[in-house]
């Protein structure tokens, strides 16, 4: 079974509010960019990621959890970070029953963790040329 697969196996096995949330969350990061790869890691969790990890998606008991890899680095004038706020790197977006997904701004977020990792890339790509 692929990654996606794994994926839809596991919105689908989410009957309750978590399930709906968790494939609009998956819809607006794929609608997003073109070229997001769907992962399955760490023993059962989706992460999406172009040019390196964007973000891991995980269903907990009370909410849905979507981590940003690299979250303190990007801009959120949305304001959707509300968890994991104390981290050096990463910040994370937890969704409770009843909270409605902002579509333009999670893209938006999703955009800039793109294009964050497109830059670290070039950044690597001109320090390992300079070594």
């Amino acid at each position: 079974m692929n990654p996606s697969e794994r994926i839809d196996q596991l919105i689908a096995g989410l009957t309750d509010w978590r399930g709906k949330t968790l494939a609009s969350i998956r819809k607006n990061i794929l609608e997003a960019d073109r070229e997001i790869v769907e992962e399955w890691k760490w023993m059962g969790s989706p992460v999406w990621s172009h040019d390196g990890m964007i973000a891991v998606g995980n269903a907990h008991k009370d909410k849905v959890k979507l981590t940003f890899s690299h979250g303190a680095s990007l801009p959120d004038p949305d304001k959707l970070f509300n968890a994991g706020l104390e981290g050096n790197a990463r910040r994370a977006i937890d969704f409770l029953e009843g909270d409605k997904v902002n579509d333009r701004a999670l893209k938006n977020l999703v955009s800039a963790a793109i294009d964050h990792n497109q830059l670290r890339l070039k950044k690597r790509a001109v320090k390992s040329k300079a070594t």
